[in-house]
């Protein structure tokens, strides 16, 4: 069995290191870090123009209809560079979600996103702060023509650049699930900036004031809107174990490099047993993640019935992983690694962002449980 990625993802994943590691310098990451947004208009616009807006969805809504192997391969290189700004909340959580809506609603909100036109996001998250489909519980009240929201959904990424922002909420007397398009200039829906431990992805909070939504901007409802919310997590959940991935290598790279340099006792640090075992810790770590993902984006692709199963497995392993390299980078540059200057605790941060979205590893091994339990 071949566990390589063909010479074609491989031609992806290097024409997008190149890039990234052009276009998108540690210096870049800082500059864009201190503004409110994190968001770079014109690199928005190269991304889009090289496709990777719309890589995983059809080329009929102007996408380049590329599989989840690719899509992985080229999150991992976004992952390295730390890519700031709302690729996953636009491409991957908002999209995937467009992407199983009817064809009126794809070409009026999936086809925009996939020219890099329009930004977005969904809104899922609510009090209890839960991804669970059962946590939702914001009421979408049916109207003659529609529905009103009225509630309030807590650390939805990059809203305040979102053109549109898709909400889940509950309807009818059945309390179905809903997604709904809500445009960001919707009158009664106000965002604010909500504390956020990753500095290159802002969170907000959205309230809703009995906010009119007409009809068709409906994306789906009950079972149709169930299937597509947790397509959508997966997606994105594998989108982000890919990033992970990249930045786990990015901190191994950085962590071997300074222990070549930095010297003690007239002799490179990377001499010392203690050093060494630590980088091989952390070498375990990347690859293991690397492999868990790389196989959960060709089972997703192929539709593979534990696809579920395997995209908990990354996510849970990556998330558990990243944060320990990020731990073993830190400890390994010793005083260094705490300093402001050094770029290891952008990453850190990252790390502890990217656990908790789409669910930390707590949520996704209880989800690995229930799914073995029914098989």
């Amino acid at each position: 069995m071949n566990f390589e990625l063909s010479d074609t993802q491989q031609a992806i994943k290097d024409a997008a290191r190149d890039f990234f590691s052009k276009e998108l310098r540690s210096a870049d990451v800082r500059r864009l870090i201190e503004t409110e947004t994190a968001f770079d208009a014109d690199l928005w616009r190269k991304c889009a123009d090289l496709g990777y807006t719309g890589m995983i969805f059809p080329e009929e809504y102007g996408g380049v209809g590329l599989g989840f192997v690719e899509m992985a391969a080229t999150l991992e290189e976004m992952g390295r560079a730390l890519l700031p700004g709302p690729f996953v909340s636009t491409v991957l959580l908002a999209g995937s979600t467009l992407s199983r809506a009817g064809a009126q609603v794809k070409q009026a909100y999936l086809a925009p996103i996939c020219r890099g036109g329009a930004r977005a996001t969904v809104a899922v998250l609510e009090r209890s702060a839960s991804w669970r489909r059962d946590a939702i519980a914001m009421d979408a009240a049916q109207t003659r023509n529609g529905y009103e929201l009225t509630g309030e959904k807590l650390f939805v990424s990059d809203a305040a650049i979102a053109d549109f922002i898709i909400v889940a909420a509950r309807s009818g007397g059945a309390r179905d699930l809903v997604l709904l398009v809500v445009p960001s200039d919707a009158s009664g829906m106000r965002i604010t900036s909500a504390p956020g431990v990753d500095l290159t992805r802002r969170l907000y909070r959205v309230s809703f004031d009995r906010v009119h939504v007409p009809g068709e901007q409906l994306v789906a409802r009950g079972a149709d809107a169930e299937s597509a919310l947790d397509h959508a997590l997966d997606v994105t959940a594998l989108g982000l174990s890919a990033e992970m991935v990249g930045g786990m290598q990015h901190l191994l790279d950085h962590t071997v490099a300074y222990a070549k340099t930095r010297s003690q006792f007239g002799q490179p640090i990377g001499s010392f047993q203690a050093v060494q075992h630590r980088c091989v810790d952390m070498l375990a770590l990347v690859e293991g993640s690397r492999s868990a993902t790389y196989y959960a984006a060709w089972a997703l692709g192929e539709r593979n019935p534990d696809a579920g199963i395997a995209v908990s497995v990354a996510k849970a392993y990556a998330s558990d992983a990243f944060r320990e390299v990020g731990n073993m980078a830190i400890q390994a540059q010793g005083g260094m690694g705490f300093t402001w200057e050094n770029d290891t605790h952008l990453y850190f941060r990252r790390a502890r962002g990217s656990e908790l979205a789409c669910g930390d590893a707590t949520f996704h091994r209880d989800r690995i449980g229930r799914a073995l339990l029914r098989a």
